[in-house]
């Protein structure tokens, strides 16, 4: 009997649509002999939807519609399965039965561990990362804090609210430089995909910058900005006990910093070809990560390739990761460090591309992923939880 797996996908957050191509792709590669696939649907405005339209990136083109042509779906349990029932109708209509949901949802509300915590509460086996290890690979403010608490090198920063910023905007940026010098980064504390990052090299610009980022957080990450910076990045697939490195890219930036256009909308991913399907590419062309422009492998020397793959790892193993992660680092050229920069717990197409040069295609790293999400819940079923002992009752006896 196959499997059935719940790809959920979308969400209130502004990677909604990167969510879909990445979902897409997965769709396209899982293994159709071992699995089922039921697409779940999570709107802008948080409600669920499936469909078999669902597996196909042109319906998205009109959000609207997709909701209007889908079934809107509330969940209920069933011996260890994921229920989704009709939310239309006078009577129940079950719709799917799940035995494993493949979240594919990237940054605030969904990737952050919110998810996870709905997963969580029906007791459903899912892939990857769980809430608390979700919570801080999206959160950059706390993940700095725990890997330098670690003693992982991290680039020199300095945090900043939205309250100290229009409390008095002077006072804010003399914090700021007491601890940095211009340039600085400036980074949303939990968005990804380079979304509302901005770079201040003068004083005159930290005002409208600042607000600029402040539009999609109340907290920001400052960094010192390293000019002279190879970024590198290290997929990582495993569990606390076990740990496998994918190869290692170089991605090639057009702007000061790769941007959301650099990762997304480049090498023709608008458009109709956002459809175009392509086994080589496993899965939409020139959508994604996928898209990106990169040096694979990365062109490093072996002492260099050695210290990536260590702090990889220890990154991975501190947060106590699940399933498929990717690990980007900085490499200082001026010092010639390496930093652990940032890491994404569900990476834009699952950075099935840094894995197919070690021989593994995208159908059994996906597998794998699975199997891991199956082992972690056989654990967890061993694990006391609650008891069966209503402490009210009894101190209601005389």
């Amino acid at each position: 009997m196959k499997t059935v797996i719940g790809i959920f996908f979308g969400g209130k957050s502004v990677e909604h649509e990167v969510s879909i191509i990445s979902a897409m792709q997965v769709i396209e590669n899982l293994n159709k002999e071992r699995y089922d696939v039921v697409p779940v649907y999570i709107s802008k405005d948080n409600r669920f939807y499936t469909s078999e339209l669902l597996t196909r990136v042109e319906e998205f083109r009109d959000l609207d519609e997709v909701k209007r042509l889908s079934n809107e779906v509330y969940f209920t349990q069933d011996e260890g399965k994921m229920v989704l029932n009709a939310k239309k109708g006078i009577f129940k209509k079950v719709l799917a039965k799940i035995d494993v949901v493949f979240p594919v949802v990237h940054g605030l509300n969904v990737e952050d561990g919110t998810l996870e915590g709905l997963l969580e509460m029906y007791n459903v086996p899912y892939v990857g990362c769980d809430v608390c290890s979700s919570a801080v690979g999206m959160n950059k403010i706390v993940f700095k804090k725990v890997l330098e608490a670690s003693k992982l090198p991290v680039v020199e920063y300095e945090t900043l609210n939205v309250s100290e910023f229009e409390e008095d905007m002077d006072k804010a940026f003399e914090k700021i430089t007491r601890t940095l010098s211009l340039p600085v980064i400036v980074k949303p504390s939990n968005l990804g995909s380079s979304v509302g990052i901005e770079v201040i090299k003068k004083k005159e610009e930290f005002k409208e910058k600042m607000q600029n980022v402040f539009e999609f957080c109340d907290s920001v990450l400052v960094e010192r900005c390293v000019t002279n910076l190879r970024e590198i990045n290290c997929s990582v697939l495993g569990n606390f006990v076990e740990q496998d490195v994918s190869v290692l890219e170089e991605p090639i930036k057009n702007d000061e910093i790769l941007s959301y256009k650099d990762k997304y909308m480049g090498n023709g991913s608008k458009g109709g070809k956002l459809g175009t399907k392509s086994s080589k590419l496993g899965g939409t062309k020139g959508s994604g990560m996928a898209s990106l422009s990169r040096k694979i492998p990365a062109d490093l020397t072996k002492a260099q390739e050695e210290e990536v793959y260590k702090l990889a790892k220890s990154t991975f193993k501190i947060l106590n990761c699940e399933g498929i992660s990717r690990i980007d680092f900085i490499l200082d050229g001026d010092n010639n460090k390496i930093y652990v920069n940032e890491i994404n717990t569900i990476p834009g197409s699952l950075s099935y591309y840094l894995w197919q040069p070690k021989g593994i295609e995208f159908d059994e790293l996906l597998d794998r992923a699975i199997r891991y999400a199956i082992k972690r819940k056989e654990k967890r079923d061993k694990i006391t939880y609650s008891t069966n002992v209503n402490i009210l009752n009894i101190s209601g006896k005389k």
